[in-house]
């Protein structure tokens, strides 16, 4: 049942924004409040249950990827980059702005979580050290990969261009790792 209330405070913060009320869930779900209330005691806390939940599958995603000896490092890095947790769809930048507003705190730690990659940070300093990467600022890598996947944020923009989150993920991951010239184009 909690998963299913998550995903209904999900679609409810997609089709009102965040300021819905638990009557509003209550009625997505066709349940009564004191049965929602009996799994959460508020919406903070299914807010929270959802990031927490996002945070750690990503996490637990690309650990099994850094721990996948069947991948070389290049697969890895292209694989960790183009982790996509549950609740996608939630990584929205209008919901976002709406929850700095409304939830400052829950919206810190998401976005903290946003800019903490410390997996890929030991993968891309690795690829490094075995000249599989061009000695490159690390910090700078980083920095233009988050910022990078960060556009998949822009869900206008995906809607727009008429591309899902892992074609632009895809596309993304394509530019960072092999740039966007043509191998037969002249220099």
């Amino acid at each position: 049942m909690k998963d299913r209330i998550m995903q209904a405070f999900v679609d409810e913060v997609k089709d009102k924004g965040i300021k819905f009320t638990m009557n509003d869930l209550a009625g997505r779900l066709g349940i009564s409040k004191r049965t929602l209330y009996e799994h959460f005691s508020s919406k903070v806390e299914i807010l929270e249950s959802i990031i927490e939940l996002t945070i750690k599958e990503f996490d637990e995603k690309t650990e099994a990827i850094v721990q996948d000896s069947s991948l070389t490092i290049l697969e890895k890095i292209k694989a960790a980059i183009m982790v996509v947790p549950k609740y996608d769809e939630f990584y929205d930048l209008q919901i976002l702005e709406e929850m700095k507003k409304y939830y400052p705190q829950q919206w810190e730690k998401m976005n903290n979580s946003l800019y903490e990659w410390e997996a890929l940070k030991k993968l891309l300093e690795q690829g490094v050290e075995e000249g599989l990467i061009k000695d490159q600022n690390i910090e700078l890598l980083m920095r233009l990969v988050i910022d990078s996947t960060n556009l998949t944020l822009d869900r206008r923009f995906i809607w727009e261009n008429r591309i899902t989150v892992e074609e632009a993920m895809k596309g993304i991951v394509n530019v960072l790792l092999f740039g966007m010239v043509a191998e037969n184009a002249e220099q």
